[in-house]
């Protein structure tokens, strides 16, 4: 006698992700894709959010409701909107807990220092003064010293600058009320004008130069590392003696001191 034995069925078995809806790889990569838009703005009505990423709203809502059962997503029931919740910072600040600052900053400083032979440093603001919280020092005999906690005023600093040129005006001047615009060398912008007409090109161009301002015989350029917020927390540059900063170099440098403090601010969360 011949057992006849069942054939297996082809296809997927019923149940699976094509039966109908979403696997589960592709539902997660649809409710990062709303919490990215989300994050993006501060408010978005269903309609919006549906059309700008491309879902069918009742697609979006399911996503939705299953995010605000987690805290990740919130709803203002009289502005029918949705928006970030306390869920997506508390994770997200636990990556910021890890990513110290000075930690984070020491690869992208090294690279820079090796780029450009010329010492980078790392500083932050207080009260209208710039301390210098990291160094990585150039094998250069000749070269720029500043020991972590040294302080210098903004305005005649090359991180200082880049950090007020990012800053609302009406802070700025309160700053500079409070602190004065002391000269530490002929080179130091003392006229409020003629600092904030400097201010503007630092804006525009991405980093700052510091061109002799607060010691005769050191150059510095720098640009700004900003907060999730977009608002300049610190600084990163490289100094050194003005026969080795020259024109040349200063046209090659400005843009990777510029991508290194893009690159800080990316790790740390800005």
């Amino acid at each position: 006698m011949i057992e006849q034995t069942e054939k297996p069925k082809r296809g997927r078995p019923r149940g699976s992700a094509a039966s109908g809806g979403p696997s589960p790889v592709q539902a997660l990569d649809r409710g990062l894709t709303i919490l990215q838009a989300l994050a993006k703005q501060q408010g978005a009505t269903l309609s919006d959010l549906a059309r700008q990423i491309s879902m069918p709203p009742s697609t979006a809502h399911r996503f939705l409701a299953t995010l605000q059962s987690h805290g990740f997503v919130d709803f203002d029931a009289h502005a029918q909107e949705w928006s970030i919740g306390i869920g997506a910072f508390r994770v997200g600040n636990t990556y910021l807990r890890r990513t110290n600052l000075v930690e984070a900053a020491q690869a992208p400083m090294r690279r820079l220092m090796e780029a450009t032979g010329e010492t980078a440093n790392l500083g932050i603001s207080d009260q209208g003064f710039i301390v210098f919280i990291s160094q990585i020092e150039t094998q250069n005999p000749i070269r720029a010293m500043f020991s972590a906690g040294a302080r210098s005023q903004m305005h005649a600093s090359g991180i200082g600058k880049a950090m007020l040129a990012h800053m609302p005006r009406a802070a700025v001047e309160k700053m500079f009320f409070a602190n004065g615009l002391p000269e530490f060398t002929p080179q130091t912008l003392t006229d409020p004008s003629a600092l904030f007409s400097d201010l503007e090109t630092i804006a525009g161009r991405g980093w700052a130069f510091d061109n002799e301002e607060r010691y005769i015989g050191m150059r510095c350029i720098a640009s700004a590392v900003f907060d999730g917020q977009g608002m300049p927390v610190a600084g990163v540059s490289i100094s050194g003696p003005v026969a080795r900063i020259t024109d040349e170099l200063i046209a090659k440098a400005g843009p990777l001191v510029q991508a290194t403090a893009a690159e800080i601010t990316t790790v740390t969360g800005g």
